[in-house]
């Protein structure tokens, strides 16, 4: 959205939560919808959010921007079923955009591995924000074996909700309520002090992550619970020093994002003014 006011688009964020506002897509030339990819879909509040917007007048582009744990090709499926239910609003996916950030469960990345992931989208933004901006249309990555991936694993949307029912918190806990104030689906709420943990968790797992006692026990997921936030302001990892999982994969990614050289503090072109987005 930085890059986008540089080239002189009029913006509108709205973070999707539960319950949170729905503007009219038609009052504005571009959307972009931005998730993280979860078991290779996108999070179902993403599929609520969409499915509560109104339908659109016309062509209104939109553009997808993802993130994952790691640049593994079936998390091109992942915009497949969004792509369905904007298609039935009437709206155009132009495009999406793929960057990879460190682990917040499975395992945590090293700080070098996560300064060269973000050092990664700083370099490529600037460009693909272009891209938007103008309005580019590029074809979609969801070809029929990842779009039958990307449905295999949505079971994993009405599974979360059992396991979250399974987090508690140990003795450690501080009752400071930052999890309560932080869960994007209000499903936690205070008690006596204590988190209490309801029946609509989507295994985003911020509450556990951003812990700063490090009090919250995710249930059958504990074992690969991540807690504390990365430095992003480390050495970058060298090619001998990223990790052995998906080595490759994540070299290939690293080496085509450094293709561009990164952004100056100032960055960005000023543009015409007048487009407006909604992000």
């Amino acid at each position: 959205m930085e890059e986008l006011i540089k080239r002189g688009a009029q913006c509108k964020y709205v973070s999707i939560e539960k319950d949170c506002e729905v503007r009219n897509p038609n009052e504005f030339d571009r959307i972009v919808i931005g998730y993280p990819v979860h078991a290779f879909n996108a999070p179902k509040p993403v599929f609520d959010f969409i499915k509560r917007l109104p339908q659109c007048n016309g062509e209104r582009l939109v553009y997808l921007v993802k993130t994952s744990g790691e640049p593994l090709k079936f998390n091109d499926g992942s915009c497949a079923h969004v792509y369905d239910l904007l298609h039935k609003k009437g709206y155009k996916v132009a495009g999406e955009y793929h960057y990879v950030m460190p682990y917040n469960m499975i395992f945590r990345h090293s700080d070098g591995m996560a300064t060269r992931m973000w050092q990664a989208a700083e370099r490529r933004i600037p460009f693909e924000s272009a891209e938007i901006f103008e309005g580019k249309v590029t074809k979609l990555k969801k070809g029929p074996f990842k779009r039958f991936v990307s449905f295999i694993f949505r079971i994993e949307h009405p599974a979360m909700h059992w396991v979250g029912r399974g987090f508690k918190v140990t003795s450690a806990c501080t009752g400071c309520g930052k999890c309560a104030r932080g869960c994007p689906q209000k499903n936690i709420t205070m008690a006596g002090g204590r988190p209490v943990f309801g029946n609509h968790c989507i295994g985003c797992v911020k509450c556990s992550f951003g812990c700063p006692v490090n009090a919250i026990k995710i249930g059958v997921l504990n074992g690969w619970k991540v807690n504390g936030a990365y430095n992003f302001n480390a050495a970058p990892a060298s090619d001998k020093e990223v990790c052995r999982y998906c080595r490759r994969a994540y070299i290939r990614y690293f080496h085509e994002a450094e293709k561009y050289p990164l952004p100056d503090s100032e960055g960005g072109d000023e543009a015409d003014k007048g487009d407006s987005f909604v992000v």
